[in-house]
């Protein structure tokens, strides 16, 4: 006689249960509905694993129109443009001062203070940034504004210091200077002039 195999069925005994499913299921479609499932087992569907929803990068930020130094610059050569007009600025400062004598210097720098003066008043207002006059003696505390305190000479030790007052210094106070249209080229200081 054959030994059981692992599920406890001799070789026989599977045999006579084939032939009694066989001839059952011959005879009755019952028998062939209930075993159905146990010969053919549907596989329950494979539930797909759901991916990581990613977020779709950032849109990247658009980047600043870089602008060209000329507009970047446009308001102080706009400043040079008034000085150069009220007061010939940039005529002086390009001229080459060796070949005149001093008071022929003497008289363009007056005209060339005059004409800057008005421009750069009606440009901006300043007033000193230290309120002292200059040769006074004044004290710098701790913690003192390096911007608008400069020191000179012989520095040791920390502060509260002791000094002379050399210069008062300068502080924007109010700034008018005007818009540019984005028409005109702020590179050009002063126009050529051409007499007809």
């Amino acid at each position: 006689m054959e030994k059981p195999t692992e599920s406890g069925s001799s070789l026989l005994a599977r045999l006579g249960t084939a032939f009694a499913c066989f001839s059952r299921a011959l005879a009755s479609a019952e028998f062939c509905r209930a075993v159905g499932p146990v010969l053919h087992p549907v596989a329950a569907p494979v539930q797909p694993v759901p991916r990581p929803v990613t977020p779709p990068p950032p849109a990247p930020l658009p980047k600043p129109v870089e602008l060209p130094p000329e507009r970047v610059h446009a308001s102080g050569l706009a400043m040079l443009s008034l000085l150069q007009r009220e007061g010939r600025l940039i005529d002086f400062l390009q001229e080459d001062m060796a070949a005149y004598s001093d008071a022929d210097i003497g008289a363009a720098a007056r005209v060339v203070h005059a004409g800057c003066r008005k421009a750069f008043t009606e440009c901006c207002s300043v007033e000193p940034a230290v309120k002292d006059s200059e040769g006074a003696s004044i004290q710098v505390p701790a913690g003192f504004d390096a911007q608008r305190i400069r020191l000179t000479g012989n520095i040791t030790g920390q502060p509260p210091f002791r000094g002379t007052l050399k210069h008062h210094g300068w502080v924007v106070t109010a700034v008018r200077l005007p818009a540019l249209s984005e028409k005109l080229d702020p590179r050009v200081l002063a126009a050529a002039e051409v007499e007809l």
